[in-house]
């Protein structure tokens, strides 16, 4: 579990963050959507200490990590797994080095304990006799596929997932959400997720937060943001032709769908 409590952070005189509070619960997809500029990005940054707030706590089961010296802070960031953007592979090491990369950074198991890990990881994620192929080598979704498999190589309690699905064609993000959800109700991960993928949403939002202007606008469930009366919320859900005419038929098809 993590509590954002208060979180404001500013750049210069501009300030970002405008006093975010939220309970990110484990087991559980934690979105956080908003157009671009709103802060999500800003927000996950602070949530996984690359950047520190200018006020504000950040707690991981209850322990400050805001106020927490360096030795501790590492502690903490050992249990966390991050999914970047761009994938953020080496592009000179093969997909089992990538994935072993972690492994080698932070313990000391023997390399044949950490080979067994990166084969139990690939399997998990369907890249099974891909260990000795380069990223140029993969397709996207195979490159997110490796991502996730090094984000989840150490067991960790906290997974980031940053534009999961930017890059990808709508049937590969689809494969990527399923996966995330999995691996999130398999290992009861706390997940944290930051999209402005209206899919992603649908598939994966057990818990939404919407932010606007650096503010928290609206939080809820992926059935209870189409029933929202929120403004700024239903000008970013409805952005879309296809999600305009949903709403327009009175949705009561899709609210049937996401509450199954």
């Amino acid at each position: 579990m993590i509590e954002v409590k208060d979180v404001r952070k500013a750049f210069g005189t501009q300030e970002v963050l405008k006093g975010i509070s939220v309970l990110f619960e484990a087991g559980k997809n934690n979105l956080i959507i908003g157009k671009s500029g709103s802060g999500k990005t800003v927000l996950l940054k602070c949530i996984v200490g690359l950047l520190t707030p200018t006020d504000g706590h950040i707690f991981f089961d209850g322990k400050d990590y805001v106020a927490m010296g360096m030795n501790d802070k590492n502690e903490i960031r050992r249990e966390l797994g991050m999914l970047f953007q761009g994938g953020a592979l080496f592009d000179s090491l093969t997909v089992e080095e990538n994935v072993r990369f972690p492994l080698d950074m932070f313990t000391k198991m023997p390399m044949s304990e950490k080979k067994d890990r990166v084969n139990e990881v690939l399997k998990r994620v369907n890249l099974v006799n891909a260990n000795a192929k380069y990223p140029s080598q993969l397709s996207g979704g195979m490159q997110k596929r490796t991502g996730i498999a090094r984000a989840i190589v150490m067991n960790p309690k906290y997974l980031f997932c940053d534009e999961p699905n930017s890059g990808l064609d709508p049937q590969t993000s689809i494969v990527i959400d399923e996966l995330i959800m999995e691996i999130t109700e398999e290992y009861q991960i706390t997940t944290i997720t930051n999209t402005h993928d209206m899919n992603s949403v649908i598939t994966n939002g057990d818990k939404i937060i919407f932010l606007h202007e650096g503010s928290k606008h609206w939080e809820g469930d992926k059935v209870s943001l189409f029933e929202s009366d929120n403004k700024e919320l239903i000008d970013f859900i409805f952005a879309s032709d296809f999600l305009k005419e949903a709403r327009d038929a009175r949705h009561d098809r899709l609210i049937s769908k996401l509450s199954k």
